[in-house]
């Protein structure tokens, strides 16, 4: 799952829907995206969503883009658009205590696996964002900033983005000293206050630093400061907007704090 089909290319400049339509041309139809939100949050569940969009206009989503780069009320509406036009979708959420189970990277590649299972319709290749999936049973190709490059992609993370942000707003009203509805999960000033006052709640995932930091339970001696501290060497790939404005995430210690340790 690391290369397109022998002789086919896809030019940099073909836009969104460059890659499905390639695909397509070589007899590769239909074609699911899959991603997920919520990896690099020390809080909350993960979400993996798939989509499969159709050939032509129909398609053709309006407003879809890498749901990082859309407002809360845009991302709101593509959602909308995305599941009344899409031949299938499908969004798979597992919690925080398996997250501590499986460890976030195991945990990641399962959400996407069964958010690719799920899908009413067999796809004859899938596009993922960023690394390979194995186990999929279809070809496949893992693309770089892929909800940023392919409408399938970006129709999968605007699905799971949405989810999740209703699912930790619902959260803040279970749980509102942590200030969910605002950071969903992440760690931000607010939330790190929060967790020092009040410790963590039930649903922050026990296998991050800073949580262990507020159990008072050890971490390893290889955890380093928190500015040295990441998840996987992708900590937050999907930050939400309302933390953009806090800066490069490898130059913040408060962002690198939540690195997942073992138990």
């Amino acid at each position: 799952m690391s290369a397109l089909p022998r002789g086919l290319t896809v030019r940099r400049d073909a836009g969104l829907y460059g890659y499905e339509r390639a695909l397509r041309r070589v007899g590769l139809d239909p074609i699911a995206g899959v991603d997920e939100a919520g990896r690099g949050a020390c809080a909350g569940p993960l979400v993996a969503a798939a989509a499969v969009l159709p050939d032509g206009k129909r398609g053709q989503v309006p407003e879809l883009a890498d749901s990082k780069l859309l407002t809360a009320l845009a991302r709101e509406r593509c959602y909308a658009q995305v599941v009344k036009r899409a031949l299938a979708w499908s969004v798979v959420v597992i919690d925080s205590e398996e997250c501590d189970r499986l460890g976030m990277h195991v945990a990641n590649v399962e959400a996407l696996r069964r958010a690719l299972a799920r899908l009413e319709v067999r796809p004859a290749y899938v596009l993922t964002d960023g690394f390979p999936v194995d186990g999929l049973e279809v070809p496949g190709l893992a693309v770089w900033k892929g909800d940023r490059v392919a409408a399938c992609i970006a129709a999968a993370s605007v699905i799971a983005k949405v989810t999740r942000d209703r699912i930790m707003r619902e959260l803040h009203e279970v749980y509102p000293v942590y200030d969910f509805e605002t950071h969903k999960g992440y760690i931000t000033p607010t939330h790190s206050a929060a967790l020092e006052e009040h410790g963590p709640c039930a649903v922050h995932r026990r296998r991050f630093v800073n949580v262990r930091r507020a159990l008072g339970e050890p971490v390893p001696d290889d955890a380093g400061p928190p500015s040295d501290n990441y998840l996987d060497n992708d900590l937050t790939g999907d930050l939400p907007e309302e933390l953009a404005g806090l800066g490069e995430l490898a130059d913040e210690p408060m962002e690198a704090e939540s690195m997942e340790v073992g138990r």
